[in-house]
């Protein structure tokens, strides 16, 4: 049995020259655990891994290049991925099949839906295999059947899962489940599509796979293991008992904070004439910020006329002050857009036809650090920060957080962050593994533009709605 591992670059270089490869991104750890399972691992190491992720894996860096060109042979492209890959292979050489699980290697994913470059695939092969990787390389793309629906002349049919997979393995073929387990894209690390019109994606990745987002055996998986087991010579081992699930009692918010209040946990504000978008900041050592939230502050005479163009990306909240709080609601990860997936303000505001001078700008990407030195209560306003305490006895359990009553915003347990909350769905649930809480006293902290409840709840399962097209709503603003 084979398993297929993204490996996503924005995680282990957040900043250009800055690896991480320790605790919950050890990629050797994981793969090793994966041979101990008596899994083969096909490792797909991008650069670029789509997987619903914020640009699809890539660095948000890159982009302070204005002239860079992702996913070619671009001269600040290419360095780049040759550092990174002289980091990566140095550490899953070893794992390839002569001391390791590592069978096969992805070269890049699905360059064929959008490729631009003729000349970049080969030096991504040549990459690898000038470092030394000597397994089977492949690639991997979409069928363009998919996108008419069927074969032309027939009619359509609907088939239950399990005869198409009966149908295939009858056959003799190989089979991949994509996904046999989705997991979650915690953080801000969900990524958005672009085929016309921006939508960002949910943070749950459940993707309603034969293993649901917190590890369940679906009814899905038990009719596929009831399937393989007729292809499998000896008898499977028995299936884990399900994950304990507790639905904790509510709790009560305790403290507030606002927006506002908290602007002196952040760095020094950046002072710029012109509005600098979020991947051009001058901030974490020069690497500009990646997720989160912009803050921009100027001052201007009341009752006139503002104009932004299409300059604010993607949401903006704007106040009489003028202050326009800008978030990164996720960067494409598919389709032609990537190259254009900077975010923040990108150009000039404009009052009664004049551009507005005189900014200050915010980093809010809401690291842990800033998250630990938040403090204070004041009367609620918003946007702004919701502190509650979550008291575990015994041994912590999976949960899901559930915010009916809450507006939009981000969920962080502990310095975790869970993802985001938006009443509009479809997701109204957000997964807080058992093994990210504690015994005794646990911070939860929920930062919300709009509305506020007085509670946080939890329950056992998750609650998954209808897809929700943003754009038919007329309060939001998704530019």
């Amino acid at each position: 049995m084979f398993y297929f591992r993204y490996v996503p670059w924005n995680l282990h270089e957040p900043e250009r020259g800055t690896f991480r490869f320790q605790d919950q991104l050890d990629l050797k750890a994981f793969v090793t655990l994966a041979a101990d399972m008596g899994l083969w691992v096909i490792l797909r190491p991008g650069p670029y891994i789509c997987a619903e992720w914020e640009l699809g894996g890539l660095p948000s860096w890159l982009l302070q290049d204005k002239g860079m060109q992702l996913r070619t042979t671009y001269p600040g492209f290419v360095n780049a991925v040759g550092l990174y890959f002289d980091k990566l292979v140095s550490i899953i050489k070893p794992l390839m099949v002569k001391g390791g699980p590592v069978i096969a290697v992805q070269v890049e994913n699905e360059y064929g839906s959008y490729a631009k470059d003729d000349k970049y695939m080969p030096f991504i092969k040549n990459c690898l295999e000038s470092r030394g990787i000597k397994e089977l390389l492949l690639t991997s793309d979409n069928w363009e059947g998919l996108r008419y629906g069927g074969i032309e002349g027939e009619h359509h049919h609907v088939f239950h899962a399990e005869a198409v997979v009966s149908e295939i393995l009858e056959r003799g073929v190989s089979i991949n489940l994509y996904m046999f387990h989705g997991g979650t894209s915690f953080g801000f690390m969900n990524g958005a599509m672009d085929l016309g019109t921006y939508k960002p994606q949910v943070t749950s990745y459940d993707y309603n796979a034969p293993l649901s987002e917190a590890g369940d055996c679906t009814p899905k998986y038990q009719l596929l293991r009831k399937l393989f087991s007729q292809y499998h010579r000896k008898p499977l081992p028995e299936v884990p008992s399900p994950q304990e699930r507790r639905a904790y009692d509510p709790v009560l918010i305790q403290q507030h904070l606002s927006l506002w209040d908290s602007l002196h946990f952040t760095d020094k504000p950046f002072r710029s004439d012109r509005p600098v978008n979020m991947e051009n900041l001058p901030v974490n050592n020069n690497n500009g910020q990646s997720y989160g939230y912009t803050l921009y502050e100027t001052t201007i005479t009341c009752g006139e006329t503002l104009n932004s163009g299409n300059n604010i990306r993607d949401r903006a909240l704007g106040e009489r002050t003028l202050s326009l709080l800008v978030e990164n609601c996720g960067r494409v990860n598919y389709g032609k857009a990537l190259d254009e997936q900077r975010k923040g303000i990108l150009g000039d505001i404009l009052l009664n036809h004049t551009p507005l001078r005189g900014f200050n700008i915010f980093c809010l990407d809401m690291k842990p650090g800033f998250m630990k030195r938040l403090s204070d209560i004041e009367v609620p306003s918003l946007p702004g920060f919701f502190l509650a305490r979550l008291h575990v006895d015994g041994p912590p359990k999976d949960t899901f957080i559930r915010l009916p009553g809450w507006g939009k915003g981000a969920v962080f347990v502990n310095g975790q962050n869970l993802g985001r909350h938006w009443f509009i769905g479809p997701q109204h649930f957000l997964y807080l593994p058992g093994p990210w809480l504690r015994r005794g006293e646990n911070q939860m902290i929920v930062f919300e533009e709009q509305k506020v409840d007085d509670k946080i709840l939890f329950a056992e399962n998750p609650e998954h709605g209808r897809t929700t097209d943003v754009y038919k709503l007329p309060f939001c603003t998704l530019l």
